[in-house]
């Protein structure tokens, strides 16, 4: 098998489905998995990505994260889908077996880039930002409501990064969706997180799909509040509004509408009904989610700039109480949401 040598790190329902698509390109492929079931259940009977346009089955190399010590050989690239809060970690776990010219690419929601630079290097680091909706909720089973034509990756070096090697991460990541490449690959990881903001707390925590949340009263009003704090909050750090989803130049001219235009681009394109967040499926499995690496980021950060955030400020706390136990996610929840928001 000729090409880069490529460790998926991280091989939930997204790292599954993209790791599934390089194999089945004829790529040299290991899946490295914190879920001991599915690791077991890939060994057994392989791994299923079942989606609209069709099936895919694979028999991947698969290795429990105990297992990486045990690796003689490294990797050219390595793909990141990690949760955000595990970043760190996990960057360090394969940045022994990163080849000396290898690339890390963390291919996840929140500001991970840098944080896998502090790791690995500027120069063997490419960030990416990533639209691509699946749900796994068996071991060796995935969902994938967003096939490869319905996916969307942006990639770009970071300051002092490969600029010049971005294509070969492109390359391989066009097997699972259309990729953009950005100049300015922090601003365009931002705007995903201002996405992120109005959408993946808000709509857990009413315990809904992202449909059923958008038709629900009330809700869009909030989505666009917690966006336009995270815009404002992106803009006094000093990134750019950049266009991400397909969006062109014009649709994001003017900053009174862009996150409604970025909304509406979202549900158009990549939600599918019945498909819910990350962030529930989170929760549905007990499990911490990402809201302090999103909506905490806006809060974070609003506080160093003085700027409020509200609605943000309300979903983390949902978040946090939910996580606690002290609450459950349920649609009488939104009524805080719309407390805090200037829309309502």
């Amino acid at each position: 098998m000729s090409g880069p040598r490529i460790a998926v790190l991280g091989s939930g329902a997204n790292g599954s489905s993209i790791g599934a698509d390089l194999i089945a390109a004829g790529h040299d492929v290991v899946l490295v998995e914190q879920w001991p079931a599915h690791v077991e259940a890939m060994r057994a009977g392989g791994l299923r990505v079942l989606s609209p346009d069709g099936d895919l089955h694979v028999r991947p190399r698969v290795l429990h994260l105990c297992e990486v010590a045990e690796l003689r050989h490294g990797f050219d690239v390595v793909l990141v889908l990690m949760k955000a809060y595990d970043t760190r970690w996990a960057a360090h776990l394969l940045e022994p077996l990163l080849a000396p010219q290898g690339l890390m690419v963390g291919v996840q929601n929140g500001m991970t880039a840098e944080t896998v630079a502090s790791v690995v290097g500027p120069a063997r680091t490419v960030g990416c930002v990533i639209e691509c909706s699946a749900t796994m909720e068996e071991p060796g089973i995935v969902h994938r409501h967003t096939p490869p034509a319905r996916s969307w990756f942006a990639l770009g070096a970071l300051p002092g990064g490969p600029t010049g090697r971005v294509e070969e991460v492109s390359r391989l990541l066009e097997h699972s969706g259309t990729v953009a490449r950005s100049d300015d690959i922090l601003s365009a990881k931002w705007m995903k997180l201002v996405s992120n903001a109005t959408l993946l707390v808000t709509s857990a925590a009413l315990g809904l799909s992202m449909l059923d949340a958008l038709h629900t009263p009330g809700f869009r009003d909030v989505m666009i509040a917690a966006g336009d704090e995270a815009l404002a909050v992106g803009g006094a750090e000093g990134y750019s509004v950049l266009p991400i989803f397909g969006l062109s130049d014009e649709e994001i001219s003017d900053r009174r509408t862009v996150v409604a235009t970025m909304t509406d681009k979202l549900f158009a394109g990549f939600v599918v009904p019945g498909a819910t967040t990350t962030v529930l499926q989170d929760w549905r499995k007990g499990r911490r989610s990402e809201a302090v690496d999103l909506n905490g980021a806006v809060v974070e950060r609003g506080r160093i700039h003085s700027i409020p955030t509200p609605v943000n400020d309300a979903a983390l706390a949902l978040a946090l109480a939910i996580e606690r136990g002290e609450l459950e996610p349920d649609v009488s929840l939104l009524r805080r949401l719309t407390a805090a928001s200037p829309r309502r």
